[in-house]
């Protein structure tokens, strides 16, 4: 772990070198609180992305005392809560003294032989591979659901056809994103806003991890080749993306980008934003965050070089997602979020090119998450949907690249999703203000008109008809205080793992308003899962109605969830 501790005290040393001349009697310390609470929004040079950029230049522009206050009461209809509960007004006014005067004095580069040094092997593949051929806790592998617990640092697996879940995992901080295997699907992946990949055996009993390696300090995405050979992780610090062995994890080569060209013709790093596969071609498409553009990557020659570099697609990219057109063009389009300049870029595979842009609107930053695209059969079109963090704003297109509908939802929302089992979008709204982030909106994928609302309140849960307004469904969504329980060593390898209980702790004595996110289909597209942030929990509801169905409790902030069999047919998921 040479790499990762080198790199975490250079970080430390580069972020506190500048003189403390911090006002008031605040005790924070500021550079700790930002790495961990503030950087995954602003960027670890604080050059912004999802959050605004907060290097002094930008920062001299506005006065301290409203800096402050947004740091305390949040921004409305942005991803930026407020941080009353953790921070007093010496702390606020004190982080804002600090943010004015930091300089950034280190230059991070990937290196190779580093991240290769943190190779671990945890487990012999092969040898499970032969003592379970076949699952051992669920039907088949196609039955998991991965889920993510970011502050508890945890990836869970999850039987979708009952909701028991079946193990969970420590997989560095702030797990971000899961994948699988696609050619061998009984192996799994996850990335950790620390940098940690690491790689699960999902049929073996409790889902053993197998092997990890530290490809960075801070790392975001996730793909792997539909060959099963290879998988890509992309990196915030230090900017670039390493290619492993997907059977292996043994890293064959890292992309560094920390100088590239960026949007103003200045040559600076970047980092990595989205990654993709795709059915289309033996290529991995690399969004460059800071640069603007887009990195083609053929993995079907030798040293996998970079056969595509798509500029000028937009300011801050961030999260994409492939067209799922039938026939020949199943997967040809990698439609990337410019959040700066408000577009979809549509890159194209074939071409290699820039094919279009899909302008979402002033100000709306466009964040699809896993996205959304869908044949009408009755408007025999192609449908692509992405939500819109700063509006309540549903964006539709066609594949003819022009816009189609823009659907009204209570607030900003952060993921979009939909499946073949269900007449549904369902986008939610948890960057709106706390009365409507409790929401998530069912948008029929003929009429483009929101029919349902999925709305859990404090104490009791509604599905509600759009149009009516009337309550079709009421459940109760009582809070439970999360039991929690402390790493062990689990039966395979030599990973950590967390016990679960079904067990549910006393009732919360002040609830907190539910903060709902991130829709995904399982268990074969019966069902729908959705994250409850502020509760613990993750909701499970009937794909083809919305009705609830049951809590899956006891969890710590669940956010990212993952279907193995849904994720089959998605190209580029």
């Amino acid at each position: 772990m040479r790499f990762i501790k080198n790199f975490r005290i250079m970080f430390l040393v580069a972020i506190t070198s500048t003189p403390l001349l911090f006002a008031g009697t605040s005790k924070m310390d500021f550079p700790t609180v930002y790495e961990k609470e503030c950087q995954g929004c602003h960027g670890p040079i604080h050059q912004g992305g999802v959050g605004s950029d907060l290097r002094p230049a930008a920062l001299k522009k506005k006065e301290r005392h409203t800096l402050r206050d947004a740091i305390l009461a949040g921004v409305e209809n942005t991803a930026m809560p407020q941080w009353k509960h953790m921070f007093s007004k010496d702390d606020a006014d004190g982080m804002v003294d600090w943010l004015m005067n930091w300089k950034n004095n280190v230059k991070y580069k990937l290196d190779f032989d580093q991240i290769y040094s943190t190779w671990t092997k945890l487990v012999d593949r092969e040898e499970l591979l032969k003592k379970y051929p076949k699952a051992v806790d669920t039907k088949s592998v196609l039955d998991i659901t991965f889920a993510t617990e970011r502050d508890a640092s945890l990836v869970d697996f999850i039987d979708s056809t009952t909701g028991k879940v079946l193990s969970r995992h420590k997989a560095g901080f702030a797990v971000h994103v899961t994948v699988t295997n696609k050619k061998n699907p009984r192996y799994a992946y996850s990335i950790s806003r620390s940098g940690r990949l690491t790689m699960f055996d999902i049929a073996a009993p409790g889902q053993p991890a197998l092997a990890s390696v530290q490809v960075g300090f801070e790392s975001r995405g996730l793909a792997v080749s539909p060959n099963g050979k290879y998988i890509i992780a992309g990196n915030y610090t230090p900017g670039g993306a390493v290619l492993c062995d997907a059977m292996t994890l043994e890293p064959l080569k890292v992309y560094d980008t920390s100088a590239v060209i960026n949007t103003e013709g200045q040559i600076e790093a970047s980092r990595v934003a989205s990654l993709a596969d795709t059915p289309y071609g033996p290529y991995f498409a690399l969004a460059l965050k800071d640069a603007g553009r887009v990195y083609i990557i053929d993995y079907s020659k030798p040293d996998f070089p970079i056969v595509g570099d798509i500029p000028n697609i937009g300011k801050v990219l961030h999260d994409a997602f492939l067209n799922e057109d039938e026939g020949e063009d199943f997967g040809r389009y990698y439609m990337i979020a410019s959040q700066g300049s408000d577009v979809m870029g549509i890159v194209d595979f074939k071409e290699k090119n820039l094919a279009a842009k899909v302008y979402t609107g002033e100000k709306t930053k466009p964040h699809p998450g896993q996205g959304s695209s869908w044949y009408s059969k009755k408007n025999k079109k192609q449908y692509h949907a992405t939500v819109s963090m700063n509006i309540g704003s549903v964006v539709i297109w066609d594949s003819n690249w022009k816009i189609v509908k823009k659907v009204p939802t209570s607030g900003g929302g952060l993921f979009v999703g939909t499946s073949h089992h269900t007449p549904y979008i369902w986008a939610d709204t948890v960057l709106a203000k706390p009365e409507n982030y409790n929401e998530v909106h069912l948008i029929n994928k003929d009429t483009l008109e929101t029919d349902r609302i999925i709305k859990v309140g404090k104490k009791k849960g509604k599905l509600i008809d759009a149009k009516t307004k009337k309550v079709l469904q009421t459940w109760d969504a009582t809070q439970y205080k999360t039991i929690t329980y402390p790493e062990s060593n689990p039966k395979i390898g030599k990973d950590k793992v967390v016990e679960y209980s079904t067990k549910t702790g006393d009732k919360v004595k002040e609830p907190v308003q539910p903060r709902l996110l991130h829709a995904e289909p399982a268990n074969h597209g019966k069902w729908t899962m959705i994250s409850e942030w502020t509760t613990g929990r993750i909701g499970i509801y009937e794909s083809d109605t919305g009705r609830f169905i049951k809590y899956i409790n006891n969890l710590t902030t669940p956010t990212f969830t993952y279907s193995v069999e849904h994720r089959q047919t998605i190209p580029g998921a």
